[in-house]
């Protein structure tokens, strides 16, 4: 019998056995319950103010486990997964939480009944492969030349539990427009979506539907000085990463000057260089000069001459973005091989104009035409920054969803459709297998069902006779030969009934649902491992010293 804190010889306690995994347990639930009610349509917004008293309003599983905080090192592993599934496919990250933590929960119910939790993890990780395999071979359908309707409804279920799910329509077809503005192919011949290539750009005023696609990479400042003029056509751009002020001297550099009038001479010098400097870019052929720092008066006041537009303290990312759509090179040193300060024309990229123009009450840089990537950027009017903010998070998921429904062609019903399915399939496996697997791979069946819970709960209707429903379809669909289409019957949730949710036009792609079932058994077996947990004492005397 293990003690529950025992005391070591390091300075620590330590815990073993079923408490650590009870307790791992209960830390995962309490943060699966936190999403859990946003999950799905109707699913509700969370409300969170961080120590300064910033508000955040939003829906997405990812931002809100970011913004908790969480201290326990298990429920640690379900916010790096939300945020892993958020890098990996861009939506999911709530369902990929509360399958997790459900998966958890069956698995201490099962190690508390006497079975190894060695037996569960492989019993977990046959029934994932199996899983993965049913939804690619026989749940997902695939996207005959892409029609646009099916990546509009994509869009669309990935918004429907969004604050924009009202105006999904428009923004459905927005997004559906900025993905497919920023295709290209690379040197393989695959054609890929880099979505990084669109900007969201939030300005105030209006409401949400008067957002709307530019074509150009938006930066949302103005021109560093009003003599400049508003268009440049063609665009040759330099992207720079160093400040073009009054060269100061390095820090620790002494001058020992015994003529006052020597000063003058220094102070000449210093302002001299960023001239040259500027003299450099010029003559490369730069005419929009893009820098993430300063550009002081003094040097505006070349460029002003010069007919060119330079923009100062432009954003790191929308450099880099601005960079590859332009071919340029970011560029944050003069310094070549001698040590000479040089600026190759090479470093320059190309668009066909760059713009300022009034949006709302902000000016805007655009920088059409560009020569690599087209590149698009979302205007996003809304009547205030919660609102603008959490349209931004929706788009996001949103472009993501279509970019990978692009990619990878295949798509599977939504509502519940896939893990019901998965559940009867699974449970007819466990009852196939003789070995000490069967249990887990039952209780991975069950865990699944938890989805179509949770958004049958969401959307107040009576959850277990939907799920009751659901199952029976399922199980109706693959015993049956003839009976094949059922495998698609999914909730409706506005309604309480049960529909077939590939023609009502409730889709995901397949990738989506794979990865959440991949990630989420990973999670769950990786903090299932866990028998022993030893915290640390922080010396008192090491403290002191530091």
């Amino acid at each position: 019998m293990a003690i529950a804190a025992q005391t070591l010889d390091i300075l620590g306690e330590r815990q073993s056995g079923q408490d650590v995994r009870t307790q791992n347990v209960v830390a995962c639930q309490a943060v699966a319950n936190i999403v859990k009610s946003s999950l799905g349509p109707v699913g509700l917004d969370k409300m969170l103010v961080d120590d300064i008293g910033d508000v955040t309003i939003t829906n997405d599983g990812a931002t809100i486990l970011k913004m908790l905080e969480v201290e326990h090192p298990a429920a640690k592993v379900l916010v790096e997964l939300a945020e892993l599934q958020d890098r990996e496919v861009g939506d999911g990250t709530t369902s990929v939480v509360i399958v997790a933590a459900e998966l958890l929960k069956r698995a201490n119910d099962l190690v508390r009944n006497k079975i190894h939790p060695t037996s569960i993890i492989s019993g977990y990780r046959l029934a994932m492969r199996e899983a993965c395999k049913y939804v690619e071979e026989k749940l997902a359908v695939k996207v005959e030349k892409l029609g646009k309707d099916s990546l509009i409804n994509c869009a669309k279920t990935s918004m429907s539990s969004k604050l924009i799910g009202s105006d999904s329509d428009f923004f459905a077809n927005l997004v559906v427009d900025a993905v497919q503005a920023v295709k290209t192919t690379n040197a393989r011949g695959e054609v890929k979506y880099p979505i990084k290539g669109i900007n969201i750009l939030k300005a105030h005023g209006k409401s949400a539907k008067d957002s709307y696609l530019l074509n150009g990479y938006a930066l949302n400042t103005g021109r560093a000085a009003q003599g400049m003029p508003t268009r440049v056509a063609p665009a040759r751009i330099a992207c720079l990463d160093f400040n073009l002020q009054k060269t100061k001297m390095q820090m620790g550099i002494q001058v020992l000057v015994t003529d006052p009038r020597e000063l003058e001479k220094i102070r000449q010098r210093e302002a001299d260089i960023t001239k040259e400097r500027i003299e450099k870019i010029r003559k490369a052929g730069a005419n929009v000069v893009l820098t993430t720092k300063g550009i002081d008066d003094m040097s505006l006041k070349y460029f002003v001459e010069a007919g060119a537009i330079a923009v100062r303290r432009v954003r790191k990312e929308d450099l880099r973005h601005v960079a590859k759509a332009t071919g340029a090179t970011v560029v944050s040193t003069f310094a070549d091989m001698e040590g000479e300060e040089t600026f190759d024309s090479s470093f320059l990229g190309y668009a066909d104009e760059v713009v300022e123009e009034r949006i709302a009450d902000d000016d805007v840089i655009l920088v059409k035409g560009t020569k690599n990537t087209s590149a698009v950027s979302l205007i996003l009017r809304g009547a205030n920054d919660f609102m603008l903010d959490e349209m931004d998070r929706s788009l996001h998921d949103a472009l993501s969803i279509v970019k990978r429904t692009l990619e990878s062609n295949m798509v599977v019903a939504g509502g519940g459709a896939v893990e019901a399915a998965l559940s009867v399939y699974l449970e007819y496996l466990a009852t196939t297998l003789g070995s000490r697997e069967q249990l887990a791979i039952a209780e991975f069946a069950e865990s699944l069902l938890i989805i179509p819970k949770v958004l049958a709960v969401n959307a107040a209707k009576d959850a277990t006779e939907l799920v009751a429903k659901l199952r029976a379809y399922h199980h109706t669909a693959q015993t049956k030969a003839d009976k094949q289409h059922l495998s698609s019957m999914g909730l409706d949730l506005s309604k309480g009934t049960i529909r077939n949710n590939l023609e009502a036009g409730v889709i995901e792609p397949a990738m989506s649902k794979v990865k959440i079932i991949q990630f989420a058994t990973e999670a769950a077996i990786t903090i299932l491992r866990i028998d022993d947990m030893i915290k640390l004492v922080k010396d008192e005397q090491q403290n002191e010293e530091d």
